[in-house]
């Protein structure tokens, strides 16, 4: 299978030149998701508050591809401050309650937008007999 660049529902506006998600060779790779809220407004600047946005943002983003947090493999959590995280990781766990990824978490000199946390993730297509992406995921571009 060739790149596809995943058209996703649920994501707000990208902040620039990227695309949201892009399915290659069985996994579907996500852009980094910041707490923007569905509106385009912002989360308050609230760690708990912001993750769990990022979170919710995140489960959207999986849901139009017709995946799931059961099917993300990998995550990277980018916090502006390292104090954070116990925060983040109690948020974190809500969601990923049973067998969670593989994962890094690193502190960043700033994120963008003066967001207090990023996350991207790697999750993994469903087996044969599924769709590679979901019911309401539209390709909108591919490469070979």
């Amino acid at each position: 299978m060739g790149k596809q660049v995943l058209a996703t529902p649920s994501a707000v506006s990208a902040m620039g030149p990227y695309s949201v998600a892009v399915a290659a060779n069985g996994f579907v790779y996500f852009s980094g998701q910041v707490a923007l809220l569905p509106d385009g407004g912002r989360a308050e600047d609230d760690i708990r508050v912001q993750t769990r946005q990022v979170m919710e943002n995140i489960g959207a983003l999986l849901d139009d591809v017709g995946l799931g947090f059961g099917d993300v493999i990998k995550t990277t959590i980018f916090m502006a401050d390292m104090a954070d995280y116990a925060e983040i990781n109690r948020v974190y766990a809500e969601y990923f309650t049973a067998a969670p990824p593989a994962r890094s978490a690193v502190q960043a000199a700033a994120l963008p937008g003066g967001f207090l946390v990023e996350i991207e993730l790697v999750a993994a297509q469903r087996g044969p007999g599924t769709k590679e992406v979901g019911p309401t995921a539209d390709i909108i571009s591919a490469a070979r």
